[in-house]
């Protein structure tokens, strides 16, 4: 307490108190005070992790201009990588940290978004149009800006900030200031983005906006809300998209815990939690996870390009991460990993930023969205005096609506249409295969990371994987099978070079007979070189569950398609011999085709959406694999 009393008063004497971080984690009751030098690295790699004692080592506030590491598009804003050596590190009770933080209100002038709700509404219309609506992905995350002049000194107002936030907010991960000496961060951030703990490997994706109307909680408004289909997809399709992710950072991917609910004092939220078991350096988790699909969008590479098209801005630190990183007392390595959202910046100059985006999925308005940015903001905002407090109930804790018996059975029947694959515990080896036994399997990733979540599917079947991305060609010998994953675009496209490399891919595979299986975007491009037209939905199918027939067996699976190939029959003759389609009688949409050698599915098998995705995949692909051998192709 007297390492925290001394740099208070140096700050309220009005001089530099050195590097700092305050922070409380989770409803802990006290807080921890980090202090040390900040060093400036390019690569998260680069980020120090020294060995030596237990406990907190470096800080890292992480820019989203560090999704280039990954190749991703970035409107680069040149916002540094900073990383807060931890010297000094203590534990402070929350009531003694109140009671010393500045008791006063944040001035601010001058407030007003970059964006005004006129021209936000209008660019959630045109990527409902112009991407969702032409297949570049199932979400996407739109930010925008409120901008103001602080009349205090910087830090005085953030940790009057900080002060408001812990008495008045609740239900968040991290709440924390944070000062490099350059710049002071301020927030309360709801989502764990990823930790690491003992070797197990945790996400949290968050998603579904609920908003408060008053004081009292509205158990009735919110058992609405979570009936909410657009709501309820929305929250299917960022568990998918983490998935994605632990399905490269966990060694047999994910398991799914919940849905829970997340109260705060502005609004609520939907919540799954991710868990894994891992071993790889905690550097690279962060580098595999940037950044999250609740602030970004899906699929992650194409949604990086869908933000920097319409956002046209960088977002600084906005959608980043704070990152802790340490060793245990058994000396393996540590994360803790808020996201950076609902979270003020703050400049040296006094200029404040706080930044705030909504989801766009295929059942979005405009007028939604706007509102939902509003919404996000509110506690924030209300810290910094420029919202109203959230209503208090009165004396006595508010009541918990997570707690109701009509709530819970709302939140668990959301699992109900689930795949249990992802949901139970495997064991290694159970439901493998034996005509898969001692078989491999090429999977070529066209730029959608459900390849993960596939090649987990593939290996509990029997097979051993490898993933190799579209644009980096190589041989296919040695494998039993190849399959050309799913990816955002047109199918049809005659220019833009996945689409060609993935039809130049696919006709030699027909050609030579090769075992084959394509997926959504895949089987798109697989249904034309066989001769059949596609066709663009008028209602796109992102993040849509439906019970189709497959080959006469009725089977519940997830859908992330804009486009279909279409036909009038259920059979096709090819130069690569007969092809079965199992179609849509109502509108003649292609689900799936099978011929010699090779096989495709419009759906997800690996989405967890798709209840009898892993079944699926065991019908197909031991005749795939057994009529390879008896095909010899007329073409």
């Amino acid at each position: 307490m007297i390492h925290l009393n001394d740099l208070l008063t140096a700050v309220s004497a009005g001089a530099d108190p050195g590097p700092f971080a305050l922070v409380r984690r989770a409803d802990a009751d006290q807080l921890e005070l980090f202090t040390g030098p900040v060093r400036t690295v390019d690569r998260l790699a680069d980020i120090p992790l020294p060995e030596g004692a237990s406990g907190p080592r470096t800080l890292a506030l992480v820019p989203f201009r560090q999704i280039t590491e990954r190749g991703f598009a970035c409107v680069d804003d040149g916002m540094p990588l900073e990383c807060l050596l931890v010297t000094r590190y203590e534990r402070i009770g929350l009531a003694e940290t109140l009671a010393a933080l500045p008791d006063q209100p944040v001035r601010t002038s001058d407030a007003a978004f970059d964006v005004t709700d006129e021209e936000y509404a209008a660019a959630v219309d045109r990527v409902l149009a112009e991407e969702i609506g032409r297949g570049e992905g199932a979400n996407f995350v739109i930010h925008r800006t409120l901008t103001a002049t602080v009349q205090d000194p910087p830090l005085v107002a953030a940790l009057a900030a900080l002060r408001r936030l812990l008495l008045g907010e609740r239900g968040a991960y991290w709440t924390f200031v944070v000062y490099t000496g350059d710049r002071v961060l301020v927030g309360a951030s709801p989502e764990r983005h990823v930790s690491v703990d003992d070797g197990l490997v945790m996400m949290n994706p968050i998603s579904g906006t609920f908003r408060h109307a008053g004081a009292e909680p509205d158990r009735t408004a919110l058992l609405r809300f979570l009936a909410d289909q657009k709501e309820v997809e929305e929250l299917y399709m960022v568990l998918d998209e983490e998935l994605k992710m632990m399905a490269t950072v966990a060694e047999d991917g994910g398991q799914v815990v919940g849905p829970y609910l997340k109260e705060m004092s502005h609004l609520a939220h939907t919540e799954y939690l991710l868990a894994g078991r891992g071993t790889r350096d905690v550097r690279d988790v962060l580098r595999e996870t940037m950044f999250a699909p609740t602030v970004t969008g899906s699929p992650m590479e194409n949604a990086c390009r869908v933000i920097a098209r319409h956002e046209r801005t960088g977002r600084r630190y906005y959608a980043g991460v704070l990152a802790l990183l340490g060793h245990d007392d058994a000396g393996r390595q540590t994360l803790d990993a808020p996201i950076l959202i609902r979270t003020a910046e703050i400049s040296p100059d006094g200029t404040l930023r706080v930044s705030v985006g909504a989801t766009l999925v295929r059942h979005s308005t405009a007028a939604g969205e706007v509102a939902e940015t509003h919404a996000k903001a509110a506690g924030v905002l209300a810290a910094l005096g420029l919202g109203p407090q959230a209503a208090r109930a009165g004396r006595g804790p508010t009541p918990r609506l997570a707690a109701d018996p009509e709530v819970r059975a709302a939140l668990a029947a959301r699992n109900a249409p689930l795949a249990r694959f992802w949901l139970d515990q495997r064991a290694p080896g159970v439901g493998a295969l034996p005509a898969l036994a001692g078989r491999s399997a090429l999977v070529v990733d066209a730029e959608d990371t459900f390849t993960g979540m596939l090649t987990h599917q593939l290996r509990a079947l029997g097979l051993a994987v490898t993933v190799r991305p579209w644009d980096a060609p190589g041989p296919l010998d040695g494998y039993d099978l190849v399959v050309v994953g799913p990816g955002p675009g047109d199918p049809g496209s005659t220019t833009e070079p996945k689409m060609r490399a993935l039809r130049g891919l696919l006709a030699g595979l027909l050609a030579a007979g090769r075992p084959t299986l394509a997926v959504c975007l895949g089987h798109q491009v697989l249904a034309g070189l066989l001769g059949l037209p596609l066709h663009q939905r008028d209602a796109p199918y992102q993040g849509l569950q439906r019970e189709i027939d497959v080959f006469g067996t009725p089977r519940r699976v997830g859908f992330y398609a804009t486009f279909t190939a279409v036909a009038a029959t259920d059979g096709l003759d090819t130069p690569y011999g007969r092809v079965e389609l199992a179609r849509d009688t109502a509108d003649g949409a292609v689900h799936a085709l099978r011929g010699p050698a090779f096989a495709g599915v419009q759906f997800h098998p690996e989405s967890v959406l798709s209840p009898d995705g892993i079944a699926v995949l065991a019908d197909l692909l031991p005749g795939v694999l057994s009529t390879a051998d008896r095909f010899e192709p007329t073409a």
